[in-house]
């Protein structure tokens, strides 16, 4: 036995001009929001989260962490992977953590060759709402109206997920320069952080 792993290869849906995933990165929860885009309209998908509160240690969420984000990829197929960037906070090891998580969602998108973006918390609140101060409670409300939601996720991690991918589609055009880090592979994203290598 090889220990292959095989891909289910899905169709394309051709609805949309492109699909944005965008991740909430979290250790105990985590949100996922997937947007399409069609003639410059944004478009509902899908939202929800990856509860992680029920593995054993840190290690197994990270696994499913990254089981989970490759599910959602094979089964949405996006052009694009939006995620919130690392945030800087007083808790050593809560950072480490979520810093993980942020990898193995990112190292997801990589395994299957898709572009990241990362876009920081204040200027996912800016791009969405207008004001980097804004509430999660603000944020949900600008998400439901910009998507013509009847009813949101229960979980605001799911809300600030499509908020993340509305923020790219906003943000990130094409042919012009991108102020944000924007991966297209391993070695992209090694050759932009050699400090992160060791």
């Amino acid at each position: 036995m090889l220990g292959l792993t095989l891909y289910v290869i899905v169709a394309k849906d051709n609805t949309y001009d492109k699909i944005i995933l965008g991740i909430d990165p979290g250790t105990n929860i985590a949100g996922y929001g997937v947007i399409g885009i069609k003639k410059n309209q944004l478009n509902y998908i899908s939202m929800g989260i990856f509860d992680l509160r029920s593995e054993i240690n840190h290690a197994m969420k990270l696994q499913s962490i990254f089981d989970k984000c490759s599910k959602l990829i094979d089964t949405y197929l996006p052009d694009e992977f939006a995620i919130e960037a690392p945030f800087y906070g007083k808790n050593a090891q809560s950072m480490l953590k979520l810093g993980r998580a942020q990898g193995v969602s990112m190292a997801a998108a990589l395994n299957r060759n898709i572009p990241i973006f990362e876009y920081a918390p204040r200027r996912v609140k800016q791009s969405v709402t207008g004001r980097g101060t804004a509430s999660k409670e603000q944020v949900a409300a600008m998400v439901k109206s910009l998507l013509n939601l009847e009813t949101l996720h229960s979980k605001f991690d799911a809300t600030d997920a499509l908020a993340i991918a509305i923020c790219h589609y906003f943000s990130y055009k094409p042919g012009q320069e991108n102020k944000n880090e924007h991966f297209n592979s391993w070695s992209s994203f090694v050759s932009k952080n050699p400090d992160k290598i060791k």
